[in-house]
């Protein structure tokens, strides 16, 4: 199980970082590290950056019904 501060510092290593990656490299479970990412979040350490569809070859975002499709969200530290 990694610790906030495991997360802090592969986040410093890698640049960006989505939640599913850092728990894969991690070996800890996804909510354990979306939980630690908010909490970095709130000390003001780590931010969420969403990139939007913009770039989206396969035109799957338009039959999304949310719109959603091909957003991507990454985390970097401050």
């Amino acid at each position: 199980m990694a610790s906030l501060i495991e997360v802090r510092d592969l986040l410093a290593l890698q640049g960006r970082m989505g939640a599913s990656q850092l728990s894969a490299q991690l070996h800890t479970p996804q909510p354990m590290i979306d939980a630690m990412l908010e909490r970095l979040e709130a000390m003001g350490k780590a931010r969420r950056v969403q990139e939007n569809a913009d770039g989206c070859l396969s035109g799957s975002c338009k039959q999304c019904p949310e719109g959603r499709a091909c957003l991507s969200e990454w985390w970097v530290l401050c």
